[in-house]
């Protein structure tokens, strides 16, 4: 956190050496109105994503601007009838089979407090360049908060160069909740990435394709290892939007992988594919009614599913016969509806759903099969930057031996925002 802070009072220490031509106070004024513009074009919108910054400093003439803020995010859960083992409620760690000791968990948690600084250039070679870098307190074991980077990225010209949300996420697709997770069946990972991203026809077409370090989580066996990775993964989307403000829209994406791992019997290295397919969106039903909505179907993508991420599910040896490898297919899917009952109350509630399909039948018992995972919540605005929620959480896990067990969560929020 020291980190952050002292980078974020560097930057404004630089900015205030900048030389700049005095300008009036209507130069002063159309200056922040502009630079204002700016960050609000900018701003990205949806999952986890942060609001608009208070504090935008630009310099004469906005040739420069920057912002600082962020929120304090302090949740309460209680577990009860069955326990998640994470400070998230991720229905793959739901314990196969509970105890008397995973009835009941309390948790308290500041961890997912944000801070952001974000720096816009306008320029005339490269037009409007924008540099951004967020951070939270996840990185490390629970309760030390321990500082981390999320994203870190210049974008200009279409391009995004850095580490960011992957190019397989659809930000807009999933609805808001406390937990931190969310919807099991969604994707919302990091990536060190190149990205090229483009819209057409007044903002109604778009289309993204990147390169993005591969995280392989794959189940080895005794005849597999794993070796350095050597492709990137490909992701690309193409998206049709519509409505005021593109408030709706539709996305199909893809994503293509090549793993690479040794092969002890043969001495000799070989690779996996794994690929990919989503269809995901919102649609703004009416005034006070929004869905959202994503399904997903591929083999070898754990990383773009969120129960999935790190589950040693990309591949694991044949059942058949270990010295062979395989790719695991898996689907998932998650619906949900949000009410905005007043300008400041709002309602939602869904259900999602994850399945790793057998392939041969299946190598291990206690193997992941399936996770449910269902919500409904209440978000009720205090201020336009104080937030209190409360929310139900359901999840079960079966695994492959089809022994099955299910946990239950009540959280609370309070976030303020600067």
């Amino acid at each position: 956190m020291m980190k952050m802070i002292r980078f974020a009072i560097w930057t404004a220490g630089l900015l205030l050496m900048l030389p700049a031509v005095a300008s009036t106070p209507r130069g002063q004024e159309h200056d922040r109105r502009e630079a204002l513009r700016d960050h609000a074009e900018t701003h990205r919108k949806g999952f986890q994503q942060t609001d608009v910054p208070q504090f935008v400093f630009p310099v004469s003439g906005n040739r420069f601007s920057f912002s600082v803020g962020g929120f304090i995010n302090l949740r309460g859960a209680y577990d009860m009838g069955g326990m998640v083992d994470n400070i998230d409620f991720v229905t793959y760690d739901i314990p196969v089979p509970g105890s008397y000791a995973t009835r009941q968990k309390l948790t308290m948690d500041a961890s997912t407090s944000r801070l952001f600084v974000k720096a816009i250039a306008n320029t005339r070679s490269l037009g409007r360049v924008v540099v951004y870098i967020d951070g939270d307190f996840r990185g490390g074991a629970v309760n030390s908060y321990t500082p981390r980077l999320r994203s870190a990225y210049v974008s200009f010209l279409g391009l995004t160069l850095g580490r960011d949300v992957t190019t397989f996420c659809d930000l807009a697709a999933a609805p808001t909740t406390i937990d931190f997770q969310g919807p099991n069946a969604y994707n919302f990972n990091f990536a060190t990435l190149i990205r090229y991203e483009r819209s057409f026809a007044d903002d109604r077409l778009s289309f993204g394709v990147a390169a993005e370090m591969p995280a392989v989580s794959g189940t080895y066996g005794e005849e597999f290892e794993p070796i350095p990775q050597r492709v990137p993964d490909i992701p690309a989307y193409i998206q049709y939007a519509w409505g005021p403000e593109r408030s709706s829209h539709l996305r199909a994406s893809v994503v293509l992988r090549d793993m690479y791992l040794h092969n002890l019997r043969t001495a000799e290295n070989t690779s996996l594919l794994g690929w990919g397919v989503q269809l995901s969106g919102t649609i703004r039903c009416c005034r006070a009614f929004r869905m959202f909505m994503n399904g997903v179907y591929g083999k070898g993508i754990t990383p773009y599913i969120q129960d999935l991420t790190g589950a040693g599910l990309d591949f694991t040896p044949d059942p058949r016969n270990a010295a062979y490898i395989q790719t695991m297919p898996m689907w998932g899917w998650q619906a949900a509806g949000q009410f905005s009952l007043t300008r400041r109350l709002t309602l939602s509630g869904g259900y999602s759903t994850v399945r790793i399909q057998r392939s041969h039948g299946f190598y291990a018992d206690d193997e992941y099969k399936r996770g449910q995972y269902i919500f409904g919540n209440l978000f009720y605005a205090l201020t336009p930057r104080c937030t209190l929620a409360a929310e139900y959480l359901y999840g079960s896990r079966r695994n492959m031996s089809d022994a099955e067990n299910h946990a239950n969560r009540v959280n609370v929020m309070l976030q303020y925002t600067f």
